[in-house]
């Protein structure tokens, strides 16, 4: 089976190229990617938490899916894709926003990318692909801020990005 391409990047989000995702990993070069928070009537975030074989950030835990765009794929429809692939269910999603982060890890790979953050809503529970997620939660948000502040070690680098600097978006878009 071929390797997955990511699109390959500038700072404005204009396409540049494609690249295998492990080289653009290894080169840190900039590519598109997204994220995806379920929130539910109460308010909750639904966590995932990374399988254990993934290459960087196993076992931590993130936001409800993420992953990358394919080549000619919308934000959207991709998140959408991601989602029941990770996540097995399906439910309407808007884009809110997207920031550029740069982070090394210790095994040599560097994610450096255009990250699309969207928000869906889904108050039922999900049907986990095994070969992604190990595990998953529903957390309120104010407890989701409270815990990466007691144990940041637990939690992705982009997770805590979007929590740091983006926080206010979730808070805006509670039902």
């Amino acid at each position: 089976m071929q390797e997955e391409k990511v699109i390959l990047v500038n700072e404005k989000d204009e396409q540049i190229g494609l690249m295998p995702k492990l080289e653009a990993h290894e080169k840190a070069i900039l590519h598109r990617a997204f994220s995806v928070f379920v929130l539910n009537s109460k308010n909750e975030i639904m966590l995932q938490q990374r399988a254990h074989h993934k290459y960087h950030s196993p076992l931590l835990w993130t936001n409800t899916c993420c992953s990358h765009q394919r080549n000619g794929e919308t934000n959207i429809k991709a998140g959408i894709r991601r989602l029941e692939e990770e996540m097995g269910f399906v439910t309407e999603l808007k884009e809110l926003f997207h920031f550029i982060y740069k982070a090394p890890f210790d095994n040599g790979l560097t994610e450096h990318e255009l990250d699309h953050v969207m928000i869906g809503y889904y108050n039922d529970e999900p049907k986990i692909n095994d070969e992604e997620v190990a595990s998953w939660k529903w957390m309120a948000i104010d407890d989701v801020e409270k815990d990466i502040q007691e144990n940041p070690e637990i939690y992705t680098v982009w997770f805590k990005i979007i929590f740091d600097e983006f926080y206010h978006f979730l808070e805006d878009h509670k039902l």
